[in-house]
This record gives C-alpha cells, sequence and structure tokens, in this order.
C-alpha cells in the first residue's frame, strides 16, 4: 500500500474546460472532462501532460509533531483540512470534476480466451506443489552456478538452493543457521539494516530440520523445499503477530492462521522466515518506521530501500531470501524492487487470493513477489496463485510462460513520451538504452501513444486507497490507534478522514474513465513500458528516524509510474536495468493486459538477459549457500 497527498501548488490546465461551482461562502473550480471517446491517444493529441508540480516543505522532527498537533485540534484541524483539500489538485480534478463516467469500484476484468505463443495452461485444482513443478518444466535450466558463471555477480536462485539440496551439498539447515547469523550482524549497531519487523530462530531452525530430513529421505515437498523466504508484516504468517508496521493494530487483530499464499508455500516446504520491516500501515513511499527502524537499501545503506514492502526488497537484495512477499496498493512491491536492483511482479487484481492479508486497500491492493530473478518470480507465482475468492467471479486458467533464449515474436511496445521522460536523467537515458537492446535484438515495436489524465488518477488513487484504509481501521483509531502511531501516519490519516462521499464516487468515474483509456491503449499495443520510478533511493535524514517524513517531492517522484498497476488491476513487473552515477539501482517496468502474467514474465526474461551481465553486487550481501 502506498498513499501520497500533494500539497499546495499553482493549477495549470490548458486542455481542460473549467466549470465553476457555487458553494455560498465556499467557491471552487471543477474540470470538465470530455468524453473517453472524444480523447485522442495518439502521440500529436492535443492533450497536456500535467506535471505534479510538488511544492509542499519536507517535515520531520519537531515540525511534524507540531503540524500533527494543530492538525489533531478539532477547529484549527478542520480550517486545516479544509484549505489543504481546497488548495490542492484533489478538489479541483477530482471531488468537483464534471464526467459523463458512471463510478467503477472493483478492478475485475472479464477474460477472453486468446492463443498464446509458448505457454502452459494448468488445468485448475493442482496443488501448490504440483503447480510449482509446472513451473520448473517451463525453465530453461542449467548446472551452472555462481562460481562457473561469466557474470560479475549473480544471486542464488530456487533452483540453485534445490540442487546444493539434493546433492548433499549442504543442508537447509545449515543455510538456516547462516541466515540466522546474518540477521544478527545485520541488526548489530554500526549496521542497523532493520530488515525484520520479527523472526523466530528457533521456528525457523524448526523447519529447516524438518527439511532436511525430508531430503535425506530423498522426499523433498517441492523445489521450494528448505528454501528462505520472507513475508511482509502485511500477511499473517504464524507463529508471529501482523503488526502492518504499526505498535498497535496486531493489539486489536489477532494473527490466528497463516494466509492463503503463505499457507501455499508452506506447503511446498519453504522455509518462512519471518515478518519483513515495512512503512506503517503502507501509508508512505520511504520505508522509514519510527518503530522498527528503516530498512536500508544493502547497495548504500545510507539511502531508503523504498515503501512499503521495504524489508521485502532489502532482505532480497541482500541475498538473505531469493524469494519475498510484499502488498502492493501503489507500487508498494514494484518501487522498492527497483530502488533496490531486484525483480518485483504484481499479478492482475484478483489472481493470488487475499484471504489473511491486512485489510487496509480492499480494491487497489494486491499480494506481489520481490525476487532476485524473474525465474524465481515465476516459480513462487505458481505457488501462491489458487483458486478466487468465494465472492469473486470465476479466473481464467492460470498460465504459466515457456523461459526460454530465443526470439520471441514481435512484441508492441506501447511508450507515452512526456510520462516517460518525467524522470531524472539518468533513469531516463538508462531505461531509454534498455529499450533500444530489446528493439535492437528483437525487432519489436515502440507505439508512441498519450495516456491522458495521469495526475487525475494518482489523486483518484489517493482518495480511494485513503478512503478503503479509513473505513478498515476507523473503530480502532480512536481508541487505541491514532495516539500510537508515527507522526507521518497521523497526518495521513487525518487527511483520509476528510474524504467524503463526493471525493470516493468521482474516484470511482475517474478509474472507470482510466480502464476505458487503457483498454484503447491494449488496443494498439501489447504492454505499457515506463521507467518504474522518477527517482532513485534518496538519503535517509537522521531527524526521520523519530517521527517518520513528509517528504512529497520525493514521494510524487517514485510513485509516478505505480499507480495504473493498482488501480485499474493490471498485472505489471519491474526489472533493474542499470544503475545511476551513484551506483544506484535503477528499473524499468511493463503494465500487461489484464490476465496477462504469462507475456509479461516473458518480456521481463528478455529484458534481464539483456542487463544481467552487469548485475553488480550490493555493499551488504550474504552468500549462504556458500562454496556449494
Amino acid at each position: 500500500m502506498i498513499t501520497l497527498l500533494t500539497f499546495p501548488f499553482p493549477l495549470r490546465l490548458i486542455s481542460f474546460t473549467k466549470s465553476t461551482y457555487s458553494m455560498g461562502l465556499f467557491r471552487d473550480n471543477g474540470v470538465v472532462y470530455k468524453s473517453v471517446n472524444d480523447v485522442d491517444l495518439g502521440p500529436n493529441t492535443d492533450e497536456i501532460y500535467l506535471h505534479a508540480d510538488v511544492k509542499a516543505p519536507r517535515m520531520a522532527g519537531l515540525i511534524a509533531k507540531l503540524f500533527v498537533w494543530f492538525l489533531e485540534m478539532k477547529l484549527i484541524g478542520d480550517i486545516l483540512l479544509y484549505f489543504l483539500k481546497k488548495n490542492n489538485r484533489i478538489q479541483k480534478l477530482v471531488s468537483y470534476g464534471v464526467m459523463e463516467d458512471s463510478p467503477l469500484y472493483v478492478p475485475l476484468h472479464p477474460y477472453e480466451d486468446f492463443e498464446e505463443e509458448d505457454v502452459k495452461s494448468l488445468c485448475p485444482g493442482l496443488s501448490p506443489a504440483e503447480q510449482v513443478q509446472h513451473a520448473i518444466d517451463c525453465l530453461q535450466l542449467s548446472d551452472s552456478t555462481l562460481q562457473d558463471s561469466h557474470f560479475s555477480f549473480r544471486r542464488w536462485k530456487i533452483m540453485d538452493y534445490s540442487r546444493a539440496y539434493s546433492s548433499q551439498q549442504i543442508t537447509p539447515l545449515v543455510v538456516a543457521e547462516r541466515l540466522i547469523s546474518a540477521v544478527v550482524q545485520s541488526s548489530e549497531p554500526g549496521m542497523d539494516m532493520s530488515f525484520f519487523i520479527s523472526y523466530d530462530a528457533r521456528d525457523i531452525l524448526r523447519q529447516a530440520t524438518e527439511s532436511t530430513l525430508r531430503y535425506q529421505r530423498g522426499e523433498p515437498l517441492s523445489v521450494l523445499d528448505g528454501v528462505p523466504i520472507a513475508v511482509k508484516d502485511e500477511i499473517d504468517c504464524m507463529p508471529y503477530p501482523t503488526t502492518g508496521g504499526s505498535k498497535w493494530l496486531h493489539k486489536v487483530r489477532p494473527c490466528k492462521e497463516d494466509a492463503c499464499c503463505v499457507e501455499r508455500l508452506r506447503s511446498c516446504g519453504a522455509i518462512l522466515v519471518g515478518k519483513t520491516n515495512m512503512h506503517e500501515l503502507g501509508a508512505g513511499t520511504s520505508g522509514i518506521n519510527p518503530h522498527y527502524g528503516t530498512s536500508r537499501n544493502p547497495y548504500n545503506p545510507k539511502r531508503i530501500s523504498g515503501g512499503s514492502s521495504s524489508g521485502s526488497a532489502a532482505v532480497v537484495c541482500a541475498g538473505l531470501c531469493p524469494v519475498a512477499l510484499g502488498v502492493d496498493g501503489g507500487g508498494s512491491v514494484r518501487m522498492p524492487a527497483a530502488l533496490c536492483g531486484v525483480v518485483g511482479f504484481k499479478p492482475s487484481y484478483g489472481r493470488i487470493p487475499h484471504s489473511g492479508v491486512l485489510p487496509l486497500n480492499w480494491t487497489v491492493g494486491m499480494v506481489g513477489v520481490l525476487a532476485g530473478t524473474v525465474e524465481d518470480s515465476l516459480i513462487v507465482y505458481a505457488a501462491i496463485s489458487g483458486q478466487p475468492e468465494p465472492h469473486q467471479s470465476p479466473m481464467p486458467r492460470l498460465k504459466l510462460p515457456m523461459l526460454k533464449h530465443s526470439s520471441m515474436s514481435s512484441i508492441r511496445l506501447a511508450k507515452s513520451n512526456e510520462w516517460f521522460n518525467d524522470c531524472s536523467d539518468d533513469i531516463r537515458s538508462c531505461c531509454l538504452k534498455a529499450l533500444a537492446s530489446l528493439q535492437k535484438l528483437y525487432g519489436w515495436e515502440t507505439v508512441e501513444v498519450t495516456i491522458p489524465d495521469i495526475e487525475v488518477m494518482r489523486l483518484a488513487h489517493y482518495v480511494t486507497i485513503g478512503s478503503e484504509c479509513t473505513a478498515s481501521i476507523a473503530h480502532h483509531l480512536e481508541h487505541k490507534g491514532r495516539s500510537e502511531s508515527g507522526w507521518d501516519v497521523r497526518v495521513a490519516l487525518s487527511i483520509y478522514g476528510s474524504f467524503d462521499s463526493r471525493d470516493y464516487l468521482n474516484a470511482q468515474r475517474i478509474r472507470n474513465r482510466q480502464m476505458r483509456f487503457h483498454e484503447k491503449i491494449f488496443s494498439m499495443a501489447d504492454v505499457i513500458v515506463s521507467p518504474m520510478v522518477g527517482v532513485t533511493a534518496y538519503e535517509i535524514m537522521e531527524d526521520a528516524q523519530e517521527t517518520g517524513e513528509l517528504d512529497y517531492v520525493n514521494g510524487a517522484a517514485l510513485v509516478r509510474y505505480s499507480i495504473a498497476g493498482n488501480f485499474l488491476g493490471l498485472p505489471a513487473v519491474t526489472v533493474p536495468v542499470g544503475y545511476d552515477k551513484l551506483g544506484l539501482p535503477i528499473g524499468i517496468q511493463f503494465i500487461g493486459k489484464p490476465w496477462s502474467e504469462a507475456k509479461l514474465i516473458q518480456i521481463a526474461y528478455a529484458m534481464e538477459a539483456l542487463c544481467e551481465a552487469e548485475y553488480k553486487k550490493p555493499q551488504v550481501f550474504y552468500d549462504l549457500l556458500g562454496e556449494c
């Protein structure tokens, strides 16, 4: 989950018609939107790209506390909230926007069966282990290891663990012992990486011992048997409480059983090693948590790992786990994955069962996978994909792609130039170079398009995720939650609570508009391509450690490319493609059509193959398989 508000700034709407709303003392202007059918999505459209243009000051420490104190005073707070809403684009672009579209509340997509190249369609009713085996059958397997690789740096994969265990070069128990030692070392003063909110060494060793015995009997449950996997502390995983990064939520919502996705991994023999750190309640982009510390970026521990699945991205980057689970409500899997130089994959809305996940964002949040490689993201995706929830419509069959280094059929990549270029120079040049390499090797075509109203969609998503979060935890906030929350989160909760039915309903009408825009774009192209974030990982400031921070300039840049995947329920993946001048990772993103996960993974695999020879080892990295 990711949330972000933009504070006061000038409004420049060149392509929109304005309409004035009279409300007595309170007068505001709302945008009149064109009919979807009248909007030109071509490269030469007269639609204007609206930059975020955030001018809000960064706040942390004492300043953040003072702002919260004023915000939570009844009369002063109401006045502040009124002017915060009035003077930012939410009112003008969302609340008072005039459009003909009806609301769309849940981004579930119909499915039309179509033939796909090099894809395996699975029968329903298979066990997680059986689905994992089908994923293994899709791989281009090799006996190569890190030591004899021609790459300067390569991460251990799930298959490396499985081969090492099966050949008795090492046992899951030894790996578990090394992992525990690494976690202890990384938590010591001087490092303070803050990867985990909770982990239980005895439980890890118990799981590892059981896995070791299965290998000794020649009866591993799957290739995931004995593989360490971490779980974001937004997902239920026994025997741990689910805090959501807060100091209070687990007290009012006890964890009683594994989430469905965790249960499926456990049935495959995976070692669940603990609950990773996260931005409190998912309400931020930095991963800075005043209660449990800040998960630091292994490429530069003085910088953020990103939010809200900060710990999950960091543990994969640092080599502690080949895979971790996260929850993506506004880029919360993909954003930290890009900042930490790993793969971040979120499937279509509804593909992964959501039971056992904190209900902070019902219609925009989805379980996702953070992995060292595209191959490993496929294996875990196969394991956790299950039957739809009882209240959901039937889903299409799970399809898994064949991963092989051969030329794929022609792919059309939609690129919206002004949006694509709205990032740092290093990110722009790196992603353009990666895109050019795909075109040169595979002959893929770039289709120039315009995606209208991207800033409008971001604000509508913000209203939606904020409203859903408030509705979910409102009955706990006044009694316990608000006073025990971090100062930055208390600002977010105050703003969430100010949204009304007009805000929410118009946000869902904008969701419908954007769904139709994207349907048109996907009639012209197979995927949409963009950078994953607008800036690379920025420095962790000391004054934010106690209070958290309100940094809306960096926040707006970080979420710039994330929203369509969540608000519209589309599958999306980010793959590392290079580094900036400071050696910080850069990721490219591919957004797919609904239910097109197989093609999306194939494209990500092709992208990874072109870049992996240049991958660099993080400053903080643990080699758990040693000399296997």
